[in-house]
């Protein structure tokens, strides 16, 4: 896999994830993000190249590698077990957001950006009927795919019960449910965001203990996935650090 971009190349040498090789364009790396992302390279012993930026350009993937691109293995996934434990590690209740057919890149690597930024645990998506984290999610995402615990599950919606047998309770993001803002978000929280257009599916959303919904005022009755979820998660963050 490709990483392509100034702060999606920083953000994953400050994760320590592997990279094979680092290419940059020649004269990019002198000052600013560029040289810190260079000393932090030769730090790690990664082994890095300089080449002109014609060949930055034919090797990537995205058209916006900005001098700098990292060749790493293929995106590593997590396990639900793994987000539970980190929120136990922290001290804290477990917050784990699900997506249900988000198909665009674009958005997920959005999504994983404003969950990482809210302090969510982790991230569940499909193994199938979803984006998969690749150059353009990692790029979206301003390097969040690198801290955030993302894990891929075959049938979301055993995945529910699964978190609801740990001591989660699920809530579903719709335009129907209950408004989120009177609605009580306090402890172990599972929250499903459903995908671009569709929704959550009707038997995902069976398996939702309550629907909740983000109070609209202006004549388009929609929001995108990735600005529905961090809504929605901002305001979780909200109610557990006390905000008003």
């Amino acid at each position: 896999m490709q990483i392509e971009g100034k702060n999606a190349v920083l953000e994953a040498l400050r994760a320590g994830t592997a990279i094979d090789k680092l290419l940059i364009e020649r004269g990019a790396e002198r000052g600013g993000i560029g040289g810190t992302i260079f000393r932090q390279a030769r730090e790690k012993g990664i082994p890095v190249t300089f080449a002109p930026r014609e060949a930055l350009d034919r090797q990537s993937l995205t058209g916006r590698h900005q001098g700098f691109l990292a060749l790493s293995p293929d995106f590593s996934y997590a396990s639900a077990e793994e987000i539970l434990a980190l929120a136990r590690e922290r001290g804290e209740d477990p917050f784990v957001v699900l997506l249900d057919g988000v198909e665009d890149p674009h958005n997920l690597g959005s999504v994983i950006r404003v969950c990482e930024c809210a302090g969510v645990h982790g991230l569940i998506i499909p193994e199938h009927r979803s984006a998969k984290v690749n150059e353009t999610v990692m790029r979206v995402s301003a390097g969040a795919c690198n801290h955030l615990k993302i894990a891929r599950a075959v049938n979301l919606a055993a995945e529910l019960d699964a978190l609801k047998e740990a001591g989660l309770w699920t809530a579903g993001l719709e335009a129907d449910g209950e408004p989120i803002w009177g609605t009580d978000l306090g402890g172990p929280l599972a929250l499903v965001v459903g995908g671009e257009g569709k929704g959550i599916r009707p038997l995902v959303r069976r398996h939702c203990d309550r629907v909740v919904s983000i109070p609209m005022r202006g004549k388009v009755n929609s929001l995108n996935a990735s600005v529905a979820c961090g809504v929605a998660v901002f305001e979780v963050l909200r109610r557990r650090t006390g905000g008003n």
